[in-house]
């Protein structure tokens, strides 16, 4: 009887990495002939199946991990794969893609190459179709990299776009998804010499990998997102808008708001507001069951804890919560350690602070940026332009957004901003780039630029003791190439020496 073999893990991860890899080279060679139309009809194909399966891909990713809402997972499907492709589908990435006649400069869209997305388990159903999406239309090949507790719903996801993407002509291998996955296939992944740029997004620990490879990296993290509401927002809409974009699925999206800072005057009114849209406040010693549930004792989040309804909380805490709450609100009085829920928290629960006026509003709000959540994003609710323009130009984050949801916002669902699920934070938040990550950040430019001007006499002079060269005719090369010219300035150079 012949004995069944077994496989390590982690092996079968590293040597899946390696096999994806280099066929996703050898594919996106192939795809370089692609021309736009293709390329579009390619990208057109895979959008419209993610798309038409955003329901059964959202229910999948909700029951595999366990986070957030089906039908809010839906509609983030929705917008990963048509708004987000109605947003790129216009920018040219191949070939003569600009022509500065002024300046006489052609731009020629050029891919990156392989590009390895790492994907969270909070939204990893929408960030895969969103990786696949702005790689494929800047001609690159896309290897996707789900977190173990979501890798079937990514694979679904990119089983239903390859199998679309390839009716439509994209050369097979050039998107794929790692099946067998573990911490080690995803680095051996990363770091594969096939691999030209590291799109990854998640948590701390996974993005610090991620730029510790060697090579190119857009790695976007965390935020801890403040929403201020100023003595001249209408309040009740700012309530609504909080209590919403924080019960949307759950809270998991990293924009999501995490504390409310509300101006003195207004701040009984919108508490009360609050309540009306289905904020429940909690008492000190309910907070302090929340404090032990949300986070580990070194100050980690526990990840029991994310993506889950105030009920769920609640029996997990061992407190009680009524029925129709949406979200927990807690009443705080500094950031920091000392008060952990003043930190992000990827579920329902939202800190709360009153301040005397804006100016003290926005030294909260910078608090709590910089409480791990430098670089991201940041919520106003105001009609002062004034206090908005303050807000905007004061604050170190790259999305301010004002009198909208946190969560849609930011991605852009409610505002003007390039739609995307991969949302950077720039230099102060440790990454190289800032904005919202999209086609334009995966394509390389290459530039055809035509002289314009002469260069500066100067330029021409020789060294000391050198004659000047002939200049010719038409074709001044031709004086150069006479052997008694040449033998005269060796014999020049020589004596110099």
């Amino acid at each position: 009887m012949q004995e069944k073999q077994t496989f390590d893990a982690d092996l079968l991860s590293i040597q899946e990495a390696r096999e994806r890899a280099v066929a996703a080279r050898a594919a996106q060679r192939k795809f370089l002939k692609a021309s736009q139309q293709e390329v579009d009809r390619i990208c057109a194909a895979m959008a419209e199946a993610a798309f038409d399966a955003s329901e059964r891909l959202g229910q999948m990713a909700h029951e595999e991990t366990g986070f957030g809402v089906p039908a809010h997972k839906c509609v983030k499907n929705q917008f990963a794969s048509k708004t987000l492709w109605e947003s790129i589908r216009d920018i040219p990435t191949v070939g003569v893609i600009e022509r500065d006649e002024a300046r006489k400069v052609v731009k020629i869209g050029w891919p990156v190459g392989v590009i390895a997305g790492l994907i969270p388990s909070t939204n990893p159903t929408s960030t895969a179709m969103f990786k696949i999406l702005t790689g494929v239309k800047a001609r690159n090949a896309v290897i996707i990299a789900p977190h173990p507790s979501a890798k079937n719903c990514a694979f679904e996801t990119v089983r239903i776009m390859v199998e679309a993407g390839e009716r439509a002509g994209m050369p097979p291998g050039l998107v794929s998804c790692m099946k067998y996955v573990s911490l080690e296939g995803s680095r051996e992944l990363m770091q594969h010499y096939a691999v030209s740029l590291i799109l990854a997004t998640g948590g701390t620990p996974m993005v610090r990998a991620a730029h510790s490879m060697g090579k190119p990296a857009i790695g976007v993290g965390p935020g801890n997102v403040p929403v201020y509401v100023d003595r001249s927002a209408y309040v009740r809409k700012a309530a609504q808008d909080i209590v919403n974009s924080k019960a949307f699925d759950c809270s998991v999206i990293c924009a999501t708001e995490q504390a409310v800072v509300a101006d003195r005057p207004i701040a009984e009114q919108l508490r009360q507001e609050m309540r009306a849209a289905g904020a429940h406040w909690v008492n000190d010693e309910e907070r302090r069951a929340l404090e032990r549930l949300l986070f580990h004792a070194n100050g980690a989040m526990n990840a029991r804890a994310v993506g889950k309804t105030p009920q769920q909380l609640a029996a997990m805490a061992g407190i009680s919560v009524p029925d129709d709450a949406r979200v927990l609100v807690v009443d705080l009085e500094g950031v920091g350690k000392e008060y952990p829920l003043s930190g992000e928290k990827l579920t329902t629960v939202l800190g709360f602070y009153i301040e005397d006026d804006w100016h003290a509003g926005c030294e909260r709000c910078l608090q709590l940026i910089r409480y791990g959540g430098d670089g991201h994003s940041l919520v106003i609710h105001a009609t002062d332009e004034e206090v908005v323009e303050a807000f905007g130009l004061e604050k170190p984050v790259f999305r301010i957004l004002v009198n909208t949801w946190g969560t849609l916002g930011a991605v852009g669902a409610t505002t003007g901003v390039m739609p995307s699920m991969t949302l950077a934070p720039g230099g102060v938040g440790g990454a190289v780039m800032s904005g919202n990550i999209t086609v334009t950040h995966l394509l390389n430019v290459k530039q055809l630029a035509t002289m314009t001007s002469e260069p500066p006499e100067a330029a021409k002079s020789l060294a000391p003791g050198v004659k000047a060269l002939p200049t010719g005719g038409k074709n001044p090369g031709e004086s150069l190439h006479s052997p008694e010219l040449i033998a005269d300035i060796v014999r020049q150079v020589l004596a110099e020496i």
